[in-house]
């Protein structure tokens, strides 16, 4: 079966056949460097590294290209905030996303271009739309994106211009023809750094937060290419706002195929500064190991949401755990993939139908169960050689085994029961078994009395 991708933009799945024979080229937004990474920034990063790594292993060449906005509002205020120069801001929290990337074992795209050295390719495309009656200057000196003259508008999104009214996306502001109408370029500000400055044939100012991913796309992959990804929540405006500018200046598809990953809640509510449940990758990994996240993240589909809670990053721990302990048994031979074995081949299709890794994984957990009856050196290479594909279980088993021997945190193990008693009393007793299961994988032994429920370690041997 040949790989089937689910694109957005035709809200389909569909076969998959780069436009260059053997090569694929795939865009992925990346992070606006104000502020450290998050755990949503982790779910897109996870979901793209898989996503590349199987597309190499398909025998695909990938040219993989991660933007990086380093010019943005936040990042202008956060660096007033700070007393920072901008620069000094952007460089110490890229260095902090390649720090965070590298320990969730998220390989490095094969570009990773900064808006800022992207200005004089972003006010070519701004002039192009101009010329071309897409683009027109403001009474206030900003370059304004002409929105009802570009007929495709809102075919990502699925939203007609008649349902974006003004004012619910798109504040009025002076200086547009049409309240729906995104700028390209902001002229300057009295009161904005220098640094963030540029000439051009509209002004002095810097360009707008759309503007900068189209340019880079085009410049690093062609004016089109396969596969642009990222967040669900960038589907509107910002992509669908890609599409209208570099649709609008080149005259043909920006990119092939659409690919979204899904938002990431916190105990089942959105992840949000306001609610207080908000966490970044460093927060994560404090309590738990970088290996048990990635895997968290992985054995769910990268288009489902994704619940991220205590009693469901120590069920992946669990799992993880017993994938190590199957390869502790028997040193892995070194293998090459055979693709018609049964296991590798439930393997492929699982990941040729869009990405399926919780599939994917079921296979690894099947040959884990083979491991541990046969004892076969190769059956172990093949579970290590296929995890790879998933950037999991390339460490050392022993080592990982013996990190996750410290006992737990007893204030998690606290959390994890309340979270069971909650289950119980919700009558959700698959849950609550759930619970219970995954804490004695983890060495914790429940006992229920009328008192309540107490934990202890269980016996060693």
């Amino acid at each position: 079966m040949s790989l089937r991708i689910y694109n957005t933009l035709s809200r389909a799945l569909e076969a998959f056949s780069p436009i260059e024979p053997g090569h694929v080229r795939m865009y992925v937004c990346g992070m606006t460097v104000y502020d450290l990474c998050h755990l949503g920034h982790a779910r897109s990063m996870v979901a793209f590294d898989v996503v590349q790594r199987w597309l190499r292993a398909s025998g695909y060449r990938v040219t993989y290209v991660r933007n990086i906005t380093d010019i943005e509002d936040k990042i202008i205020r956060r660096a007033v905030e700070n007393g920072e120069t901008i620069r000094s801001l952007t460089d110490r929290m890229i260095d902090a996303l390649h720090q965070d990337a590298d320990a969730l074992g998220i390989e490095r795209p094969t570009h990773e271009p900064r808006a800022t050295e992207y200005v004089p390719q972003m006010l070519s495309m701004i002039g192009r739309l101009q010329d071309k009656g897409l683009a027109y200057q403001g009474t206030d000196g900003d370059v304004n994106f002409a929105v009802r003259k570009f007929p495709g508008y809102g075919k990502l999104s699925g939203k007609s211009l008649d349902e974006l009214q003004a004012g619910e996306r798109v504040a009025v502001q002076d200086g547009k023809q049409d309240p729906l109408d995104f700028v390209l370029w902001k002229s300057a500000k009295p009161t904005e750094p220098e640094e963030v400055k540029w000439a051009s044939p509209w002004g002095v100012g810097r360009p707008g937060w759309h503007i900068e991913c189209s340019a880079m796309g085009c410049e690093m992959l062609g004016e089109s290419f396969d596969i642009h990804g990222g967040g669900a929540d960038l589907q509107f405006p910002h992509h669908e706002n890609e599409i209208a500018q570099s649709e609008g200046a080149n005259g043909k598809p920006f990119s092939q195929i659409w690919m979204h990953n899904g938002f990431i809640n916190v105990d089942n509510e959105k992840m949000s500064k306001s609610l207080g449940n908000f966490f970044t990758i460093r927060d994560v990994l404090k309590e738990y190991d970088a290996e048990t996240v990635r895997f968290f993240v992985v054995r769910s589909h990268y288009r489902s949401p994704l619940n991220y809670s205590d009693v469901h990053l120590n069920d992946a721990r669990g799992a993880l755990k017993r994938l190590y302990t199957a390869l502790s048994l028997v040193a892995p031979a070194e293998v090459a993939i055979d693709w018609n074995h049964p296991a590798a081949a439930r393997f492929k299709a699982a990941m040729d139908e869009d990405f399926g890794t919780p599939e994917a994984v079921a296979v690894l957990f099947e040959l884990a169960a083979e491991v541990n009856r046969s004892k076969s050196a190769d059956t172990a290479g093949l579970l290590k050689a296929l995890a790879g594909c998933l950037g999991l279980l390339q460490g050392d088993p022993q080592a990982f085994l013996q990190a996750g021997a410290s006992e737990m945190d007893a204030g998690a193990i606290e959390a994890q029961i309340a979270a069971r008693a909650a289950a119980k009393a919700a009558k959700d007793w698959a849950e609550a078994d759930r619970i219970r299961k995954a804490l004695l994988e983890q060495g914790i032994v429940l006992k229920d009395s009328p008192a309540g429920t107490t934990w202890e370690a269980a016996a060693k041997g």
